[in-house]
């Protein structure tokens, strides 16, 4: 069942009580990346295996996730600014404990890829927290893997 979450704005980001950080490095440009998180919702699945289902709503000002052990999601886009960031807000959740949650991908250029920075920011119960922090290494493996996908799928689809 999902229940609605803290409307929280992009500066959550930085506040948050958690905040789990990773990095990666692609060799596609950041607008290509952009464009495959930003624009390329429905794509989401094809490369980063905790998702499920994603579409986008509003005219692309929203999305909603499916995710792997049947979380649902409904989000909202904070921020899109082509080839530097992409964040949006989680306004509905499926799952317990969680009381407000963003996540903000960063683009850089890095020679002539990009580096990716992506920050789960995140408040909720104890439990919720605790275990967020037990399964950092395992989100760690899936953001890489799926930028690791991600970048094999961009690379693919140019040459």
């Amino acid at each position: 069942m999902s229940r609605p979450l803290r409307s929280v704005g992009v500066d959550f980001v930085d506040s948050a009580p958690l905040r789990l950080v990773f990095s990666a490095r692609m060799s596609a440009p950041p607008g290509e990346v952009y464009r495959a998180l930003a624009d390329d919702v429905a794509d989401w699945p094809r490369w980063f295996t905790s998702v499920t289902a994603a579409r986008p709503t509003g005219g692309r000002t929203g999305r909603e996730v499916r995710l792997r052990g049947g979380v649902a999601l409904r989000e909202t886009v904070l921020a899109a600014d082509p080839g530097e960031r992409y964040a949006y807000r989680v306004d509905e959740a499926g799952a317990p404990g969680v009381r407000a949650l963003v996540e903000e991908w960063l683009l850089a250029p890095d020679g002539i890829g990009t580096r990716v920075r992506w920050t789960f920011a995140a408040d909720g119960s104890g439990p919720f927290r605790f275990a967020l922090r037990l399964g950092r290494s395992g989100m760690g493996r899936a953001f890489r893997d799926a930028v690791r996908a991600l970048d094999g799928r961009l690379a693919a689809a140019s040459a």
